[in-house]
């Protein structure tokens, strides 16, 4: 398979991804009869992921914590808990980190990284040259299953976030604002891994997904959607709809691989250069949790 390049923003350089299970994953969406066959029960019946999440909460699951942390080079000194305390591995997939180990973008005009993730960012959705939203295979009408809303994002702007199962999987409100209760949109399960994004990019508007609204008085209305993936059918929001801050917890995933969608009105927001540089060349930005994002255009 064709190596996984992402730009890695504070190292400064191009990186090959990790992919944990890659095999596996190269045989679910690698076009065979059998690989098809189980890759449509594991997405479309909950009930194995519900299994599957069951077996990374059990004790024995414990076990895989510290091998995990050493293959990925996961810097332990970040964990709000010791590594051995966990007591299982999902224990271990949602962990909390110390506050001091992401600092927040401190200028009320700076967006920031609602999560650690691999980050893909357009300017503008119209002129996005076919990667995301023009065609058939992918359509903000579907993703937000609101024509309506989704006319209002047509030349908007969008950040795609996707979190790897290495990552720290709770994700954040990056500005301040007033949020809505999420709504569920209910879908599959397919994996957001590049593998499958290959394949099929609409896993986005068919994958289980959460979306709320923040009314932010600095960017506008932002849409903020979690999508599940392959064994990642819980979506857990930790927080209470109405004023929310920047940094503020906004929820987790359990265990498995993970994307976030952000929806901004036209105008409403500057990206960074690095990051419209790197997507138009094809490349992720890994970015962490805090970060700058972009800066509001007054």
């Amino acid at each position: 398979m064709k190596p996984l390049l992402y730009f890695d923003r504070k190292a400064g350089m191009v990186r090959e991804e990790k992919i944990y299970g890659e095999n596996f994953l190269s045989f679910l969406y690698g076009g065979t009869f059998i690989g098809n066959f189980i890759k449509n029960l594991i997405s479309n019946v909950p009930f194995f992921s519900y299994l599957y999440g069951v077996s990374q909460s059990s004790l024995l699951s414990k076990r895989k914590v510290l091998p995990f942390i050493k293959k990925y080079e996961i810097d332990t000194e970040e964990f709000l808990k010791d590594p051995n305390s966990f007591s299982s591995f999902n224990d271990f997939f949602i962990r909390q980190l110390k506050k001091e180990a992401r600092p927040i973008a401190p200028s009320q005009k700076d967006f920031a990284a609602p999560a650690d993730a691999r980050y893909l960012a357009f300017q503008n959705i119209a002129e996005t040259d076919g990667f995301l939203v023009k065609g058939k295979k992918f359509t903000l009408s579907t993703l937000l299953n609101n024509p309506i809303l989704a006319k209002r994002y047509e030349k908007g702007s969008l950040l795609l976030a996707r979190l790897c199962p290495v990552d720290y999987h709770r994700f954040h409100f990056p500005c301040d604002g007033i949020a809505s209760k999420p709504s569920l949109v209910k879908g599959s399960l397919y994996s957001v891994n590049p593998i499958a994004l290959r394949q099929n990019i609409s896993i986005f508007q068919e994958n289980k997904r959460k979306i709320t609204e923040i009314d932010s008085q600095v960017f506008g209305l932002i849409q903020y959607l979690e999508v599940g993936a392959t064994f990642v059918g819980s979506i857990h929001e930790t927080f209470q709809e109405g004023p929310v801050k920047k940094g503020d917890e906004k929820g987790y995933f359990s265990f498995g691989g993970s994307a976030l969608i952000l929806l901004f009105e036209p105008g409403k927001i500057l990206f960074d250069e690095d990051l419209l540089k790197n997507t138009k060349e094809g490349l992720e930005t890994l970015c962490v949790m805090g970060e700058r994002m972009g800066k509001a255009p007054n």
